[in-house]
């Protein structure tokens, strides 16, 4: 499907900005000593948070969830704005949104120690961030703005 110009260019400035929010938070949360996702762990809430909470308590888990999160966010967000890889990155995102939507659902009556924007009613930044990036694996952008243009398009079927 070919999509007109402004539409192209809407959607490439949305995946770069997306990017670039998982980009900075990944780089942040690689630069800051210490960084652990424990406590987001421990403040889960909802119908699945004995999962994230059992998380928590596996030191073993807690590492390896600290490494996927800074890596995975930094990947994702690196990908997306370079328009390379950008398929497999937005299915990295959705899986590591869907994450933090579960644990942390914005549901009414519940109060999380971790600072939020407040409750919105079952819709919160990470669900709207997550159907972004749905939307964007529908129309992917990298084509028409990213190194992937580079590549010669026989690469792009393993998913360059």
């Amino acid at each position: 499907m070919q999509l007109k110009q402004s539409s192209q260019t809407l959607l490439i400035i949305l995946r770069i900005a997306i990017g670039w929010h998982f980009l900075h938070e990944g780089v942040t949360k690689v630069l800051k000593p210490g960084w652990s996702c424990v406590l987001y762990l421990l403040d889960s809430q909802g119908p699945v948070s004995g999962i994230f909470h059992a998380m928590a308590k596996n030191p073993a888990i807690v590492s390896g969830s600290d490494w996927l999160n800074m890596l995975g966010l930094t990947l994702v967000g690196l990908c997306l704005v370079i328009g390379l890889f950008e398929r497999p990155a937005l299915i990295g995102g959705v899986i590591l949104l869907a994450f933090y939507y579960l644990s942390h659902p914005p549901f009414i009556g519940m109060s999380f120690a971790m600072p939020t924007e407040g409750n919105y009613l079952f819709v919160d930044k990470n669900l709207i961030e997550l159907i972004a990036m749905l939307l964007l694996y529908t129309l992917p952008t990298s084509q028409y703005f990213g190194l992937k243009r580079l590549l010669p398009e026989s690469l792009w079927k393993f998913g360059i």
